[in-house]
This record gives C-alpha cells, structure tokens and sequence, in this order.
C-alpha cells in the first residue's frame, strides 16, 4: 500500500513516513502536509514541492482560505487554511502537536 492510499489524498514528497515527516522535516512535531493550489497534491514542506514537482509553487490565494488545504499526519484529518492558522499550533481532531516554526515560513504557503 502506498502513503497515498494511507491518507487518501494525493501526498508527494521526500522520504515521508507514516506520519508526514519528511527528509527535510522530521521532527516529532512535524505532522502537516500542505496541498499546494498550483498541483492539488500535498506535499510536507515547499522543498519537497520544489525536488519533486516540475512547475513552480503557488501560494494559497486569501479567498480560498475556507478550502481543506493542511493534512494533520496524525489523524489525517484536512484542515482550511484558516483552521490551520488559527489552531494554535495543535490540531482541532485529535490534538496532535504541530511545529509552531512553520508558521515562520507561511508566506510560502499562504498568500498574506
């Protein structure tokens, strides 16, 4: 079975376990995946993006905030945008830690 099947979303990236750590990112607390507009796929961090997908990264647009965008690794639950950012670093399903730096590098991810 695939990580794509495990989380019944289309997840791509480098070296992702279980729970949606990857090479660049493996901390305990690095559970997201994020789905990126410009290929509808989600991907742990902007660096896999950039090693794996042949086109440049899109931000999140602000009216799109509302779309499920942000994979909780733990529960595989989707989060909105605005869920994400308004979550305090934890998600609201099952109470997983997320790293609260990635928000030091939203506006890769999020049009701000």
């Amino acid at each position: 079975m695939s990580l794509d099947d495990r989380f019944a979303v289309p997840l791509a990236g480098v070296d992702i376990d279980e729970q949606t750590r990857c090479a660049h990112y493996s901390t305990d607390r690095d559970v997201i995946a994020i789905r990126f507009p410009c290929c509808d796929t989600y991907y742990p961090c902007y660096q896999c993006h950039e090693a794996i997908a042949e086109h440049p990264t899109e931000q999140w647009p602000r009216d799109r905030f509302d779309e499920p965008a942000v994979l909780c690794g733990r529960c595989r639950s989707t989060l909105s945008v605005t869920a994400y950012l308004d979550c305090e670093h934890e998600c609201p399903n099952c109470g997983a830690a997320f790293n609260p730096g990635c928000l030091t590098h939203s506006a890769r991810y999020f049009d701000g």
